[in-house]
């Protein structure tokens, strides 16, 4: 039933898009409802059998990538056009941006750490297959919930894992405990602890910012307090791996950082690939701190994101 359905889809997706049939048209050729026809197509997109590209020559944002590249100190800045300045619409174009950034620079043998998070997410949908050898996948950060918010930490490594062929490693914890000695006792474990040395391991690290705002996805989660959440909303701006920063980069908040489960931000950067994927208004404090503390060495952003960070 499926197989016929995607031969149906495919039928009314050349009929629309290589023979300029109306739907109408196809419609009354296949004798199908009008409805049906846009559904079909709908179908086709989502199922990667249409695939749409639009290319724009007015699109040049290599003097600003260049820009960010000097007043950063980055190694590589990779610009997407977002036709609005929404954060949706942003997030979107970044997603697909790095998806192929990530698709060009993977070679065989690379540990990919991957935190998680609706942009992390959205990238990971968009990745395609690429055929490599010895390619492993980790997570470097707890992602189990203390709430209905989805953390998609385990559908973000399943993407990866999947437009690689292999085998993800989840670290199947809360990213934060509620003590010291409780994290350091799980993190002995034998599994945890073999989890957490691949993520060291790994030569590429592929994260976002979140921000310290109300409605930050980590504020959601239940594994913060109201008195930890007053501490970190007077002193941070944003975080990494679920790692409060200031805005000079620095780790604001020992006692809860000593809490946290998976990378530190001073092994992230010791990555020799450290890959940024942010963009919106809303981040701009956050992911002005995080150049400055020198986490990534690699942005994938948007150009209204661009313009607010080369400013001042």
């Amino acid at each position: 039933m499926e197989q016929n359905k995607d031969r149906l889809s495919i039928d009314v997706a050349k009929l629309y898009y290589k023979s300029d049939y109306s739907q109408q048209q196809i419609a009354n050729k296949l004798n199908l409802s009008r409805p049906t026809v846009s559904r079909l197509l709908q179908y086709a997109k989502e199922k990667g059998f249409v695939q749409i590209n639009i290319a724009d020559p007015i699109e040049d944002n290599s003097s600003l990538e260049e820009a960010l590249c000097e007043k950063y100190n980055l190694d590589v800045v990779k610009i997407a056009y977002a036709p609005l300045n929404t954060t949706n619409e942003i997030k979107k174009s970044i997603s697909i941006k790095a998806a192929d950034y990530l698709h060009e620079i993977a070679k065989d043998g690379d540990i990919i750490g991957v935190c998680w998070g609706t942009t992390i997410y959205n990238m990971a949908l968009n990745l395609k297959h690429k055929a490599l050898k010895g390619v492993q996948i980790v997570q470097l950060k707890g992602g189990i919930s203390h709430s209905q918010s989805n953390t998609y930490a385990y559908e973000v490594v399943e993407l990866f894992s999947e437009a690689f062929s292999t085998v993800g490693r989840y670290l199947p914890l809360p990213v934060m405990f509620d003590t010291v000695q409780i994290k350091e006792l799980i993190e002995k474990d034998k599994h945890i602890k073999k989890i957490l040395d691949l993520g060291r391991q790994a030569n590429i690290a592929v994260f976002t910012v979140g921000t310290v705002k109300n409605d930050a996805l980590l504020f959601r989660l239940g594994y913060i307090d109201k008195k930890d959440r007053d501490i970190i909303q007077n002193r941070a701006v944003g975080d990494i791996c679920s790692r409060f920063f200031d805005a000079q980069g620095n780790i604001c908040d020992k006692e809860l950082d000593e809490r946290t489960v998976g990378i530190k931000l001073e092994e992230l950067k010791a990555k020799e690939k450290r890959i940024l994927v942010a963009g919106s208004q809303r981040k701009i404090t956050a992911i002005k701190a995080a150049l400055k503390g020198e986490f990534a060495n690699i942005l994938v952003t948007d150009q209204y994101t661009a313009e607010e960070l080369l400013k001042d």
